[in-house]
């Protein structure tokens, strides 16, 4: 798998922070950035699939 290196916010990665570890809902900063990526993706197909933007 490809790595990709950011740089984001540190107000950004805390409240990422918040959401990764035992009990959390994920288990890596890389599986809550993949995760996050995916939902996004799927959002904008979605609005461009509203808009006819989206051939399929």
């Amino acid at each position: 798998m490809p790595k990709v290196s950011v740089e984001i916010p540190q107000e950004l990665l805390n409240d990422l922070n918040r959401h990764v570890g035992d009990n959390k809902k994920f288990v890596s900063q890389s599986d809550a950035i993949r995760t996050s990526i995916r939902k996004m993706l799927d959002m904008m197909d979605d609005i461009d699939r509203r808009r006819g933007r989206l051939n399929e």
